[in-house]
């Protein structure tokens, strides 16, 4: 079971996405014996300049933390940006921490664009090669399955929306892939126990 100071789990949704949708993998986790809490932030309208300082503030305290999608960049820009916070492990879940060819291709046309707001930018850059104290595990989805495959010519496999190889950042302590799509990967069973196992272990597999 984690340590007391390491049960502390802090969720972060994707871009578009309420909180809430959160809310069934935190019960798996909590099931699990962590204790986690959700994160809200404004994705399209704020940014990373609305979700880092927001994430920071809640990180003062020791935690993991659990990010879907774009909230897996806004959790590595956070460690990257404040070296010292006491974040032991992060699970990203479908996060394109490579940048994101979905993106480019919204942010090509003006009306599409506008639907990723502030947070254009990041997704398309996406993130540095990891060198930070956190170990850091990826879950990638396989079911393609999503609007994003209307904008991008995926290279490989893809769950709807983000590449398996858009997910594989230098520096990741592990990586996985599950039978999910983009939205799925939060309801997924196999991708809650593997969170699980990494929070515990810092690798997926035994």
């Amino acid at each position: 079971m984690p340590s007391a100071v390491a049960e502390r789990v802090l969720l972060l949704h994707g871009l578009w996405m309420p909180g809430a949708v959160m809310t069934p993998l935190a019960r798996r986790l909590r099931a699990a014996g962590f204790a986690p809490e959700i994160c809200g932030y404004f994705g399209a309208r704020g940014g990373l300049e609305d979700a880092l300082p927001r994430l920071a503030a809640r990180l003062q305290r020791p935690a993991h933390v659990v990010a879907h999608s774009l909230g897996g960049l806004v959790a590595l820009g956070v460690l990257e940006a404040h070296p010292e916070l006491p974040v032991a492990r992060v699970v990203c879940l479908g996060s394109p921490l490579c940048g994101s060819v979905a993106a480019r291709g919204l942010a090509r046309h003006g009306p599409t664009r506008r639907l990723l707001g502030r947070a254009a930018e990041p997704l398309q850059r996406g993130c540095r090669p990891w060198r930070g104290r956190a170990q850091v595990g990826s879950i990638a989805g396989t079911r393609p399955l999503g609007l994003g495959r209307w904008f991008a010519a995926f290279d490989g496999p893809h769950d709807g929306t983000v590449a398996v190889a858009e997910t594989r950042l230098a520096g990741l302590a592990d990586h996985a892939t599950v039978p999910a799509s983009h939205s799925g990967l939060v309801l997924s069973p196999e991708a809650a126990a593997l969170t699980v196992r990494f929070l515990r272990n810092g690798r997926f597999r035994p």
